[in-house]
């Protein structure tokens, strides 16, 4: 009998292994019309551990078994193979964000797959990529030290997750302004450092005192200097605001960690994800009790969202991905129209982001027809960014 792993174009592009037992498994690629058979008991035998079953030399250098190394090559084509169908369906998505850099295919690698590497090379192509491509080593580097199961099991240890669109709701009916999510961020590529005098509890406590209604909370270490473990203290200092975290997902696993951190919501990009991946995503928040944000930068990516059961918020990002510049007339032109009509018929909460630094500016928004604003550097810039709040509407939103 036999085991078969197909990645269809209607399937999300993961791969799993069958738990049936089987005497050999063959694994088919759609895309590029090969097949591989591996021994069901290699495949069975741990596979997403036989990087590490190697043996060392007495110089101490890595050195693989004849029967370990013939199922390290099949799987190092086989991530090579789906890496390379997961940019086919980004591409036909109009997604231009790489998930990694371009490299040759694996030295044992016979197939038909047309393979090209871009002038650049391995450069990445703006600093949104760049992100990525580091994220994306990261969260790997992560899920060896710390596999999804052992964040599966530590969810019982977990805070209860709190309402993030209903606190926006509620904000909104009670000021009749935009419900702020009020960000903890201290610095960022394009900005560099925004505060130096960086506490994120006390500046989260400034936040909800002034009238915040959600925070959101930087996660990535290398080009925001934030940190999960940011978002843990907030949350167990008591501060009642249900937070955002504000991470540059890749992979599920990240979800899972944010939720054992404290957080009630997670974003995701839609530069970034394909939609079976944010398909699959918004179904896991849900298991999870979180909400998630997904963020659209264009009409395209707003098209592509709107056409996603489930989505309950939308962040228009005013910002230029590629230049990092903001213009928040973006934010009329996407929500002109039948998009418009779309949002309001399906009750999506639109949030408006970026580029908002007066209360002008959070008045154009809204007149766009956002019911929420995310800000960041016009508030922690302040040295009491309780009262930037207040500043950036107007007057004072506090309870």
């Amino acid at each position: 009998m036999e085991g078969v792993l197909s990645l269809g174009a209607a399937a999300t592009p993961r791969v799993a292994i069958p738990t049936a037992p089987s005497n050999r498994h063959i694994i088919k690629f759609p895309s590029s019309g090969r097949s591989l058979q591996m021994p069901g008991s290699l495949m069975a035998d741990r596979i997403d551990c036989i990087r590490a079953q190697k043996s060392e030399s007495k110089d101490g250098s890595a050195k693989l078994s004849p029967v370990t190394e013939s199922v390290e090559n099949a799987l190092e084509i086989k991530e090579w193979e789906v890496g390379m169908f997961q940019d086919e369906i980004a591409a036909t998505q109009g997604i231009n964000i790489r998930r990694r850099p371009p490299t040759g295919p694996p030295l044992h690698y016979v197939g038909p797959f047309e393979f090209r590497i871009e002038n650049e090379g391995n450069t990445p192509r703006n600093i949104l990529e760049e992100i990525i491509w580091h994220k994306d080593m990261e969260v790997s580097q992560r899920k060896e030290r710390r596999p999804l199961s052992a964040l599966k099991k530590a969810l019982e240890n977990a805070p209860p997750t709190r309402d993030f669109a209903g606190a926006l709701r509620a904000s909104y009916l009670r000021t009749g302004l935009p419900g702020l999510i009020a960000e903890v961020k201290k610095a960022s590529p394009s900005r560099g450092i925004l505060r130096e005098n960086f506490n994120p509890v006390e500046i989260a406590q400034a936040y909800e005192k002034g009238g915040a209604a959600c925070l959101s909370v930087l996660t990535d270490e290398k080009y925001f200097q934030g940190s999960f473990e940011n978002l843990e203290a907030i949350r167990k200092a008591g501060v009642k605001c249900p937070l955002l975290c504000k991470e540059f997902i890749v992979d599920v696993w990240q979800i899972y960690y944010a939720r054992i951190k404290g957080a009630d919501a997670v974003l995701l990009i839609a530069a970034v994800l394909p939609d079976l991946d944010i398909r699959y995503m918004i179904k896991i928040c849900k298991m999870l009790g979180l909400t998630a944000l997904i963020e659209v930068h264009d009409e395209r990516e707003m098209d592509r969202v709107l056409r996603i059961e489930g989505v309950e918020l939308i962040g228009i990002n005013n910002r230029d991905l590629g230049t990092f510049k903001f213009d928040i007339s973006n934010t009329k032109k996407l929500l002109e129209g039948k998009r418009g009509e779309m949002i309001r018929k399906k009750d999506i909460i639109v949030v408006g982001e970026s580029g908002l630094f007066t209360p002008a500016d959070v008045a154009y928004v809204q007149e766009c027809g956002v019911k929420a604003v995310l800000v960041g550097e016009s508030l922690v810039k302040k040295s009491d960014p309780g009262k930037g709040i207040a500043e950036l509407f107007g007057k004072d939103i506090s309870v």
